[in-house]
């Protein structure tokens, strides 16, 4: 469910200085369209989510969603899952948070939820989850922070659950890096992004979205001590990956 049927047209005008991207309410009211037109596959990412997450998430235990932002995810697992699971979105954006909120009563979930306030570079608490969820949110984590972070959802998350990681990555070549990277913004030409647009959201994610190789992914997620690690999900530069305790 879209929280909005507002096309996207945060960088469609010239401005003088570009900002730092922030899912402010100028985004938060674009946001699923935006997301749909700039993620390759993200309608069929949400479906994958939610069938792996008919084989994980437990009853009466919490699925989590980190970076929730206007609950997309949570509303696709809230038509396939037990209605004893509980759910808990987390974001930074108070904005966000309104409008999941709000999504999540537009379709009048019956299911126990909550969403908090949370930022996740300073950690999180996880209570009784057998499903964590980072779509397109790590990212947006400083970098000094991610694999503390990844720590505390292993560390908290039930023996045998999941963690879906989706992300943006880098090549581990950089010949094929940008190669990858001309195929996506083609991508986003033939969903109607012109070039100034392309060009001002890339200048405006320079120094708040920082993809790791897919490699460096991996590791850190066996490192912080998962017992097995698979690639569910790959276009170019994106990939989606499970992870179980």
């Amino acid at each position: 469910m879209k929280s909005e049927t507002i096309h996207d047209e945060v960088f469609k005008n010239p401005e003088k200085g570009i900002e730092d991207f922030k899912f402010g309410p100028r985004v938060v009211q674009v946001f699923d369209d935006m997301v749909e037109r700039s993620v390759p596959y993200y309608l069929e990412i949400q479906r994958m989510i939610s069938e792996i997450g008919n084989d994980f998430a437990a009853e009466n235990t919490n699925v989590y969603d980190l970076g929730c932002s206007t609950g997309a995810t949570l509303l696709g697992l809230d038509r396939v899952l037990n209605p004893n699971i509980s759910f808990v979105g987390i974001d930074d954006s108070q904005e966000m948070i309104k409008q999941c909120t709000e999504n999540f009563r537009k379709v009048r979930m019956t299911r126990t939820f909550e969403v908090q306030h949370g930022d996740l570079n300073k950690g999180v608490i996880i209570k009784n989850a057998s499903m964590v969820v980072m779509c397109l949110t790590l990212q947006f984590i400083r970098p000094l922070n991610r694999i503390s972070l990844i720590q505390e959802i292993q560390r908290q998350l039930n023996d045998n659950g999941c963690f879906i990681l989706v992300e943006k990555v880098l090549g581990e070549d950089s010949m094929l890096n940008r190669m990858f990277i001309k195929y996506y913004y083609e991508m986003k030409r033939r969903n109607h992004y012109s070039d100034l647009e392309i060009s001002q959201k890339r200048e405006a994610l320079e120094n708040v979205l920082i993809p790791y190789r897919l490699s460096e992914n991996m590791v850190m997620l066996s490192k912080c001590g998962f017992r097995f690690t698979e690639i569910f999900f790959k276009w170019y530069n994106f990939t989606g990956i499970i992870a179980v305790k």
